[in-house]
Order: structure tokens, then sequence, then C-alpha cells
């Protein structure tokens, strides 16, 4: 198993709906580049095992327009070294071949950083937006992001690892015998393949999720012990605890922070075990959460105003701990979430 994961969502200003107005840049900013670089370096030089990118076809009150997550999160991964990368993207509606597509090149881009969290869709916006018939029922819904997690693994295999020859002076550059077809039929689901990206570096990018056949399963609960339950119950290989975070500053309490936030819109209630309080009392509560927990997702109130001190006080003290470590310069996100690289399903051996 690999050291204490400890990932945050960088997604608009934070988790709160009011986060804009405490950010530390214009609103006009949100959308460039600038800030995706700045936040995710900052994040990266902090010793974060992962970033993650929210992502929605339909815009919300806090959010009301995004650049997409897989977007994001390659146009950093040139500019970062040993971060990884996870966007959500969406399993209702989508078409599993373009995701597969899409997941395999950031995991080039990034060099063997790249994750991708399964989300599932339950609104009827979003089927209008697709121009797909509605999808509602659970059983359809977990039925759909079963068959598109699916699809990704075997596109993902459906190059061998030397599928590709590149042999110039015979002119000859691909082994066709070497590329499969993966022939899936499910309820909604018809992929031929192969896949027209070659296999991605992990050979799997990681794949995260709250159901599903996933490597990391991402839990939650309303206090600790509704958590630690959650994770005790947890059958994938790796599990990730939900925690949204408000940190003291130098200048004013998580509580004041929150109070003055709360006066222009009121949190939504997300499920996830809420911290508020100082950077030693957030390291004490991961490191109790150590013992039961692969790691933890942080979403931060307002990104501008915790991330800085997360990256002052909170992960030097787990690392300094031996609890957490940075990521290693040419690790590929698996290896730092302990989890080894899988074999290629259509691959004879000899």
């Amino acid at each position: 198993m690999g050291a204490f994961g400890v990932g945050i969502e960088l997604d608009g200003d934070g988790y709160h709906p009011a986060a804009w107005r405490r950010s530390g840049r214009t609103p006009d900013r949100l959308l460039s580049g600038d800030t995706v670089r700045q936040r995710v370096v900052a994040a990266e030089n902090a010793g974060f095992t992962l970033a993650t990118f929210a992502d929605s076809i339909l815009p919300d009150d806090a959010v009301p327009g995004r650049i997409d997550a897989v977007t994001r999160a390659s146009f950093v991964a040139a500019t970062t070294s040993t971060i990884g990368l996870v966007p959500t993207v969406a399993t209702t509606y989508a078409e599993p071949f373009h995701t597969a597509s899409q997941i395999a090149t950031l995991d080039y881009s990034s060099r063997g950083r790249a994750g991708w969290i399964a989300q599932r869709v339950d609104d009827e916006r979003a089927a209008a937006t697709w121009g797909r018939p509605v999808v509602s029922a659970d059983s359809d819904l977990a039925a759909e992001q079963r068959d598109s997690i699916e699809v990704a693994r075997r596109l993902w295999d459906s190059w061998e690892d030397d599928a590709v020859v590149r042999d110039y002076a015979s002119g000859r550059f691909l082994d066709r015998d070497r590329l499969h077809y993966i022939d899936f039929e499910g309820g909604t689901i018809s992929v031929k393949g192969p896949a027209i990206v070659p296999r991605p570096p992990q050979g799997q990018p990681v794949v995260f999720g709250v159901e599903g056949e996933v490597d990391v399963r991402l839990v939650t609960g309303n206090t600790v012990d509704e958590l630690v339950a959650a994770a005790a119950g947890s059958d994938a290989p790796r599990t990730f605890g939900e925690i949204s975070v408000a940190l003291d500053t130098p200048t004013v309490t998580a509580a004041d922070r929150l109070a003055d936030l709360d006066r222009h819109a009121p949190a939504r209630s997300t499920g996830r075990l809420s911290f508020s309080g100082s950077a030693a009392e957030l390291v004490a509560l991961l490191t109790g959460l150590a013992s039961h927990l692969d790691g933890v997702r942080l979403h931060p109130a307002v990104i501008d105003e915790d991330l800085p001190v997360l990256a002052r006080l909170v992960l030097p003290a787990l690392i300094l701990a031996g609890l957490a470590h940075r990521p290693v310069p040419g690790s590929t996100l698996r290896a730092e979430l302990g989890l080894s690289r899988p074999a290629n399903r259509y691959a004879v051996t000899p």
C-alpha cells in the first residue's frame, strides 16, 4: 500500500457558493488559464498527491460557466511533473469511446499521472443537452456507469504495449496483430473498437468513483464515525474520504470566514464531513483517519484562502510526520497510490 494520499478539488473558487466573494481575483479571471495553472502548481509545490477538477454539462449557481475538466487537466499537464490530474467525466449520456480517448491522451500528456472520476448524472436537463432520452431509474444509471467504465478499460487494453513498432527502415509502424476489437455489447452501449489512442503509460489510468468497479472509492459521511464506517464497507483497492475544509488564516478564523460567506449564500448540504478550525486540528483529524482510509480529497471553502494554509501548515506537517510524502518525479499516479500496472487482458503470454 502507498502512503496516505492527499487530494484537493480545484473547481471554481471553492465549495461554498459565495466563495467568489473572498477569492483573490475578480470573477472574470476564473476561466483563465493562468488561474488554473497557478492553483495546480501551488498544490503540486505543497506536495499534494493529486488535484481533481469537478465538471458538469449544466451550469449551477456557484459556477455558472466552466472550461471542461479534461481540458483544464490537459492544460496543466505539461507545466507540472508530480501531481496526479484527475478530471470528472460523466458516465451518463456521454460516449465512453470519447471518454476513453480523452483520459488516455491526458495520461500521455501528463506522463502517466492521469485519473478519471466517473460520475453519473441524474438531471433531465443533461439529457436534453446531449439529445438523449432521459435516464432516471437508479438501476439504469448504475448500468450505464458500469458499461462506460468497462468500455473504457477494454479500449485502454485494445492496444498491446508493444503494438507500436516504428520500424522506419521497413516502413512498418504498427503491429496489427497486437490491436484488438473489444466487441462490447451493453444495455445501451455498443462499441467494437479498437481505440484510436495507444495503450496509456499507466496501462489503465486510475478510475475514481462512489460506485462501480473503480480503483479508488470516494466515500462520504457527515461524521467521522460515518466516514470510517463507509470506508470499512468499501470493496475497492483504495478508499479516499471526502472532506470539506475551512481553515483559520493569519487574519481571520474559519468560523468568521464561513459566517461572512453564509451572509451572502448558505452552504449546501453535501453529505461530506465538514471541518472548520486550525491547521493543527486538521492535521490531527487526518492523522486519525489515516488508519481507516488510504487518503482524502479536500474540498476548500475558498481555494485562494485555504490552499495557502494547506500548503504552509498542513501538508508539511503530514510529510514531516511520515504520514504522507511528496510524489516522486517520474512516478505514475498508480504507483503513488500503491496500485500495480495491470496486465493487458488481450495480450497472449508466450
